[in-house]
């Protein structure tokens, strides 16, 4: 549009000022010329507008939006219309309590309360794209900032709203997945409804209070405590056991031993020890007791 403003202008000055200017009218052709190419140019340029991959372009005239959406590659439009470009790749929109790791500049995380009352700071991103064909639509109902006019107060909106049906143990622990898919089919219907489609819901981190936190830590010190104490126990009565066991076996060994052997079964063993002991190689006095008792060996080396 630019481009034929500026061949506009030039035919103007060829006309209203070279024309009438007898030292300056042999430039008049030339310069008259230049003017009609260079409109010729811009309405050539303004007719052809090329569409990035990843993106779709929506006309306006006059404030009115066309309906045609146009797509990747090159597209014949009005001259005088201009183009409004929408991202259709996934986008993400990150709302955190670190600073410069959000959309938002310093801490932009979400700040709940829980079904007993108490505040939990929830980190977010939302993935999610616009639907090509409804661009038109969001144009004309929301305006080219969706994210902050759709993305940002919605998501913030139904985080706060279910929130309220956990505890913020809860949340943090057993049904934090359960937490992230019932705000996924809220979100998801919302967005729906205004052109978007939500893709993913990602629950970064959530954070406690402080007091939470070290009730959570004494809570898990103590079980582990008593899991250890349980662990001893189990291995005293493991002891014990084993020990009875032990006394066991001793007493039936000597109530065998006291019940089993008689003298003459003694005798014997004796005879048979006196026996090895003489068919020794090694030297040996052997006194023979009387008959009753174990002989005594005496080794002459």
């Amino acid at each position: 549009m630019l481009i034929i403003i500026a061949g506009i202008i030039i035919i103007a000055i060829s006309y209203f000022v070279i024309r009438v200017n007898d030292n300056l009218y042999r430039y008049y052709s030339t310069l008259n010329t230049v003017g009609i190419l260079v409109i010729v140019a811009g309405i050539a340029i303004s007719v052809v507008k090329q569409v990035e991959a990843g993106q779709a372009g929506v006309q306006t005239l006059f404030g009115k939006v066309n309906d045609r959406v146009l797509e990747s590659g090159l597209n014949y439009i009005n001259p005088l219309a201009e183009v409004t470009m929408f991202d259709i790749k996934t986008q993400n929109y990150t709302m955190s309590g670190v600073h410069d790791e959000g959309d938002k500049g310093g801490d932009d995380a979400i700040r709940v309360l829980s079904a007993d009352g108490l505040e939990v700071i929830i980190d977010l991103t939302v993935l999610y794209r616009v639907l090509p064909n409804e661009a038109p639509r969001i144009l004309k109902e929301i305006g080219s900032d969706y994210k902050n006019t759709i993305v940002r107060p919605i998501t913030r909106t139904k985080i706060r709203d279910n929130a309220v049906y956990y505890d913020a143990v809860a949340l943090y622990s057993t049904k934090r997945d359960e937490f992230q898919g019932r705000i996924f089919k809220g979100i998801e219907k919302d967005f729906k409804d205004r052109g978007l489609v939500l893709e993913q819901l990602l629950v970064r981190n959530i954070t406690l209070p402080q007091s939470v936190k070290v009730a959570i830590e004494s809570k898990i010190n103590a079980e582990q405590d008593a899991q250890k104490m349980q662990f001893v126990l189990q291995k005293e009565t493991q002891e014990a056991q084993r020990k009875r066991v032990e006394a066991q076996g001793i007493a039936d060994y000597q109530k065998i031993i006291n019940t089993g052997l008689s003298e003459q079964q003694l005798q014997y063993e004796m005879i048979k020890a006196n026996k090895e002991i003489a068919l020794s190689p090694n030297a040996k006095i052997i006194i023979m007791g009387n008959g009753k008792g174990m002989p005594l060996i005496l080794n002459d080396k």
